[in-house]
């Protein structure tokens, strides 16, 4: 399995900027797929998430500023639509796919970074 990050770079504050990944290895496509961050010398953070039938969830400070979506067709692609972006949206994205049969199988992309610049 692999998961493919892609979108990030550098971008103004106030701007707006999407995130893909796009996941293969899997016959059966996945399960929950979702996007997480990671500031310099900060944790890893949940951002948002899409279930297989496209029930969202959102971190709290994100939800009026971020959208994930997921392509339909392969329930392999997932994005993730930042809006309004902030200094301190600026970090590392990283996808993450579940396995469709067991919720505790994961995999991760190797993150794309963005760069918030004020």
């Amino acid at each position: 399995v692999q998961l493919q990050a892609s979108g990030g770079g550098l971008v103004q504050v106030g701007m707006s900027r999407r995130l893909s990944c796009a996941a293969s290895g899997s016959a059966i496509g996945f399960g929950t797929m979702g996007w997480y961050r990671q500031a310099p010398g900060k944790q890893r953070e949940f951002v948002a998430s899409i279930s297989r039938g496209g029930s969202t969830n959102y971190a709290d400070s994100m939800e009026d500023r971020f959208f994930i979506s997921r392509e339909n067709a392969k329930d392999t692609v997932v994005y993730l639509e930042m809006s309004s972006l902030k200094p301190e949206d600026a970090a590392v994205y990283y996808c993450r796919a579940h396995s469709v049969f067991n919720d505790r199988i994961d995999y991760w992309g190797q993150g794309t970074q963005l760069t918030v610049s004020s």
